[in-house]
């Protein structure tokens, strides 16, 4: 599991380290520079001669960055480091210098940070790699002055524009220092130009933004380095992102004396004729999921049957719910359908995942065994129509608020959907699952991951009611196989919703495998 912290807990946990004289930069430099040689080595075959351009600001990331440059130089690399600010750290400016760096000084005189960012940007498109480190966890908004004209324009040569897999044979690699500059530390919002990364050396604990959208996307790779803030054990996270391993711990295994009632039995409320496929999907996908029984209520049985015969039509005992996935407002039946069943679960105590349709059926207060699964459109509607002004960029620009804000709101668990799905359940707890690619955003994924989702939640049933705070983590951890299972799909191309949920099995399979 990978966890964040905000940025005022790990100060805290550096502050009596950094007391003590525990030397924390070193540390951070040295893992730093190991990170840029393994690329370097990985890109060209050797450290020696290869071009390494410093972005370096006024805090202690440019004295992270200053000291993992002298590494570097001392190993035959051509390091130049372009100061943003007239002051810089002192001792790794000095260690750059005696190592053999050359430095593009800040000027003092207004005005020439057009001139000093175009000569600066034009060295860094040559270069191997680019280290960011032109602000830290500190740092508040957007780049200003010389470091954001640096960062214009170096995406205007094309530096840091895509990352990843976005970015062009030829150039230089991004390693952003702890966190990409100019990202929300701790929220992930983006006030405005930032380099993409393709890798981010992050010290310590990774920091929210690093895995929240939108600025989670421009992060790259992240890679913690432990430099002994051993006392962030004992703090909670801000931020969880599942893996593999943690996934396997969740998913509800049936044991040798296991029949299907006891594996979960999965009631479907979907579909209309005019959308008749969210019904298959959703049956389909909460079938191979795992569900012991799925019972499917509604109009389109002949094409849920047609697909899957093992589904049962029509109503009985279940453990869990999936309302909505395509129904609205046109076919009156079925949307009474959903808000009679809404109101059963949360008069009986059962779970349910509540999708598309049944989101404008939602009442005021629900509990966190309701979990709403809007995208950002469906987010904005529900929020406005509770009074909060809202619209599908805004939610969009800060994803987390308006999630925790629709949890205040409703009391219910949610799974915002997006290329970095959040989800924000009871206790302040936060998940943020990065997992599928991005062809994952097709018609159909949506009931997809609401039957995966009903059928884990009808699995863990009896636990749930137990403890319910536990539908966060049982959330995360079906976007994450919703992601692995696109993948699998499809590696590398074009994917379908149909195909997603022919992988869940084997997908599955190997989750567990591990």
């Amino acid at each position: 599991m990978l966890l964040a912290w905000e940025s005022e807990e790990v100060r805290a946990a550096e502050a009596p380290l950094l007391a003590a004289g525990v030397p924390l930069m070193d540390r951070a430099a040295f893992a730093l520079a190991v990170a840029v040689a393994r690329e370097l080595r990985a890109r060209r075959g050797r450290v020696g001669g290869a071009r390494v351009v410093l972005l370096v600001g006024a805090g202690n990331n440019g004295g992270d960055a200053l000291h993992a440059g002298a590494h570097l130089a001392r190993r035959g690399a051509a390091v130049l480091a372009v100061l943003t600010s007239t002051r810089v750290h002192e001792g790794g400016l000095a260690a750059l210098v005696a190592a053999g760096g050359r430095v593009l000084p800040a000027s003092d005189e207004a005005g020439d940070d057009e001139t000093t960012a175009a000569r600066a940007a034009d060295e860094a498109a040559r270069a191997d790699v680019v280290l960011d480190a032109l602000l830290g966890i500190g740092g508040r908004g957007a780049l200003r002055g010389l470091g954001g004209a640096l960062v214009r324009a170096l995406q205007a040569r094309g530096v840091g524009v895509g990352g990843g897999a976005g970015r062009e044979a030829g150039e230089p690699l991004v390693v952003a220092v702890d966190v990409p500059s100019g990202t929300g530390v701790d929220d992930g919002t983006l006030p405005g130009p930032v380099l993409a990364a393709d890798l981010t050396v992050t010290f310590g604990g990774a920091k929210p933004g690093l895995l929240l959208p939108p600025a989670a996307v421009l992060a790259g790779r992240v890679e913690v380095v432990d430099v002994g803030l051993t006392s962030l054990a004992d703090v909670p996270p801000a931020v969880a992102r599942l893996d593999v391993d943690d996934v396997a711990a969740l998913w509800p295994v049936p044991g040798a004396q296991a029949q299907k009632y006891t594996r979960g039995v999965l009631g479907v409320v979907a579909g209309t004729r005019a959308y008749p496929g969210a019904a298959v999907l959703a049956t389909g996908a909460a079938v191979r999921a795992g569900a012991g029984m799925v019972r499917y209520l509604g109009d389109v049985a002949d094409a849920v049957l047609a697909a899957h015969p093992e589904v049962v039509v029509g109503p009985g005992r279940v453990q869990a719910w999936v309302l909505g996935p395509g129904v609205d407002g046109a076919d009156e039946a079925q949307t009474a359908r959903v808000a009679d069943t809404l109101d059963e679960a949360l008069r009986t105590g059962i779970p349910a995942v509540v999708d598309a349709g049944a989101l404008a059926r939602l009442p005021e207060r629900v509990g966190p065994l309701v979990v709403l699964t809007p995208h950002a459109g469906e987010l904005a509607a529900l929020l406005a129509a509770r009074g909060e002004p809202v619209d599908r960029a805004g939610v969009e620009a800060e994803p987390l608020r308006w999630a925790r804000r629709a949890h205040q709101l409703t009391g219910a668990t949610v799974l915002l959907k997006g290329a970095v799905t959040i989800v924000v359940g009871p206790g302040g707890a936060v998940y943020a699952q990065a997992d599928g690619p991005a062809w994952l955003a097709t018609a159909g994924a949506g009931d997809v991951l609401a039957g995966l989702l009903g059928a884990l939640l009808a699995g863990r049933a009896g636990d749930l009611a137990d403890d319910p705070t536990l539908v966060p983590a049982l959330a995360a951890a079906a976007a994450c196989v919703h992601g692995l299972a696109a993948r699998v799909a499809t590696p590398g191309g074009p994917v379908s919703a149909s195909a997603v949920a022919e992988a869940l099995p084997a997908t599955i399979a190997a989750v567990l495998a591990r």
